[in-house]
C-alpha cells in the first residue's frame, strides 16, 4: 500500500520520502526518497545527533521511535515534496501518528493481529487503528474494515469524510479491464490494495485541485497505473530458479547458468503471517497453479494463530504434511518447533532438522525434493523475519548491512517494534 502510494507520487514527478517497517534484508529498506535507501553514511551521519536530543531531553525513545525520528530527519534535509509513512503497529499511539495534519488517511483492513497490545476484538483493534484519523483530512477504508465504527470516529474528529474503496473498478489500475471483469479475477491483497489506493489518489486529487498550495492534483490517471502496477518484495513474488545437474563444476555457477540447466525451481515468497493472509495466499496458488503440487517452507511468529495458517496450508497440500518443512526464524519472536508441534501435533510428521533449524537448511532440502520430485511449486511463507535469510539461500543478490548497521538495527527488530505500543 505505502510502496504503491509512493510510486504514484514519483511517477508524476515528485521527490517522496517512503518510510516502511520491517524491512527484508536491510535496516536501510525503511527510509528511502524515489526508491532509493538511506546510505550507511547518512544512518551513521543521523542518529547521533538523535541520541543526542533524546538524552539531553531525557527522552525514552524505542527503537521504532528513534528509526521514525531518523525517517523524518532525513526526508526534511532531502526536501521531500512529499511523505508516505506506513503506520507500524497500531496507529493511536504509534510513532508515525505525530502528524498533525496529513493530507490522507487510509486504513487498508482489520484483522485479529498483534491482539495483545491492539485488544482482542475488531472492534478494539478498529478503534486504535482509527487514531490516525485527523481532524480536517479526509480518510480512505478498505473493504475489510468495520464502516459503522469507524465512520462514528472520523465524525468525532471530525475528519473532512470516511469514504470506502471502490472495489469494483478495475478502470484505473488497467484499462483493458472493467467493473464486469472483476468475478473472473483473481483477488487477492495486491488487486485489494491497489484499488483502495486508486480510490485515495482520485479523491486526493480532486480535494487538492484547487489548493494553490498543492501540486498533487497533477496525479494523472497514467500515474494511477503506474504506480499500481509495482508490487513490493515477498507479496506473492514469483521466479525461477535455475538448478544446476550434479556434475561437479568448478566453475562459477553465473558461467554455466545458462548452459546445464536442467530443473528451473518455480519459487513464490509471500510474507502471508495470518489467517486472512494465509488464505488469500492459498487461494492464489489453486488458482493460478490448480494441477499442480505444492511444497512450503513456513514458519511463524510466536503471537500468530498457527492452527488457522496451517489449516490452509494443508488444504494446499492436501492434508500430506510430508510437503511441509518447518523452520524457526531468527528471532525472538518466532515460535518454536516445539511450540508449532504444539499448536499442530501433525506437524510432527512434517520435515524438519531439530539440530539446524534455520531457514536455510529447509530451503535447501526444499529444492532438493523439487527437482527429484519434478513439478512442485516450492512455497516459502510464514512471518517476514524468515524472508531475508530464505533470500540469501535462494542465491538473491540485493543490500544488506554492514556490521555497524546490523548493530544499530539490532537482530530482533520486529519485538522492538512492538515495544513502541507496550512502552507508551
Amino acid at each position: 500500500m505505502a510502496v504503491k502510494s509512493a510510486k504514484i507520487l514519483e511517477s508524476a514527478g515528485h521527490k517522496v520520502g517512503l518510510f516502511v517497517s520491517p524491512h527484508i534484508s536491510s535496516f536501510r529498506e525503511r527510509m528511502s526518497i524515489n526508491g532509493e535507501c538511506i546510505s550507511e553514511e547518512k544512518v551513521t551521519q543521523l542518529l547521533p545527533y538523535i541520541y543526542r536530543i533524546c538524552k539531553e531531553r531525557d527522552i525514552p525513545a524505542t527503537f521504532f521511535e528513534l528509526t521514525t525520528a531518523l525517517a523524518f530527519l532525513y526526508f526534511d534535509q532531502c526536501q521531500a515534496d512529499a511523505v508516505v509513512l506506513e503506520v507500524g503497529i497500531g496507529g493511536r499511539l504509534d510513532a508515525t501518528n505525530c502528524i498533525s495534519h496529513p493530507a490522507m488517511c487510509i486504513i487498508t483492513s482489520i484483522g485479529l493481529e498483534h491482539t495483545a497490545i491492539l485488544g482482542n476484538t475488531i472492534e478494539a483493534i478498529a478503534t486504535e487503528k482509527a487514531g490516525i484519523i485527523k481532524q480536517g483530512s479526509p480518510v480512505v477504508i478498505g473493504p475489510n474494515v468495520p464502516l459503522e465504527l469507524v465512520s462514528q470516529i472520523a465524525k468525532e474528529k471530525k475528519a473532512e469524510g470516511c469514504y470506502v474503496a471502490d472495489m469494483m473498478d478495475y478502470s484505473l489500475l488497467d484499462p483493458a479491464r472493467n467493473r464486469h471483469t472483476l468475478f473472473n479475477e483473481i483477488m487477492d491483497y495486491d488487486i485489494e490494495n491497489s484499488l483502495i489506493v486508486a480510490t485515495a489518489f482520485r479523491l486526493l486529487r480532486s480535494k487538492l485541485k484547487d489548493d494553490p498550495h498543492r501540486r498533487l492534483f497533477s496525479i494523472t490517471d497514467q500515474h494511477i497505473q503506474q504506480g499500481t502496477s509495482c508490487r513490493p518484495p515477498c507479496r506473492f513474488e514469483e521466479f525461477f530458479l535455475p538448478i544446476m545437474n550434479d556434475r561437479q563444476d568448478t566453475e562459477p555457477v553465473t558461467r554455466i547458468i545458462h548452459e546445464e540447466v536442467n530443473v528451473q525451481v518455480h519459487v513464490v515468497l509471500d510474507i502471508a503471517h495470518n489467517p486472512p493472509a494465509m488464505s488469500y495466499l492459498v487461494g492464489k496458488l489453486n488458482s493460478l497453479y490448480p494441477h499442480k503440487k505444492k511444497r512450503f517452507v513456513v514458519g511463524f511468529s510466536n503471537d500468530k494463530d498457527i492452527q488457522k495458517c496451517v489449516d490452509s496450508i494443508l488444504k494446499a497440500v492436501e492434508n500430506n504434511v510430508s510437503q511441509i518443512h518447518l523452520i524457526q526464524a531468527s528471532t525472538p519472536r518466532a515460535a518454536t518447533l516445539e511450540e508449532i508441534w504444539h499448536a499442530v501435533p501433525i506437524l510432527k510428521y512434517s520435515i524438519w532438522n531439530e539440530k539446524d533449524r534455520s531457514v536455510h537448511y529447509q530451503v535447501k532440502e526444499a529444492i532438493g525434493k523439487v527437482k527429484r520430485n519434478g513439478d512442485e511449486i516450492l512455497v516459502i511463507c510464514g512471518t517476514v523475519f524468515l524472508m531475508s535469510e530464505a533470500r540469501e539461500a535462494l542465491g538473491i543478490e540485493e543490500p544488506r548491512d554492514s556490521k555497524l548497521i546490523a548493530e544499530i538495527a539490532g537482530s530482533g527488530y520486529g519485538s522492538f517494534q512492538d515495544n513502541v505500543m507496550l512502552n507508551n
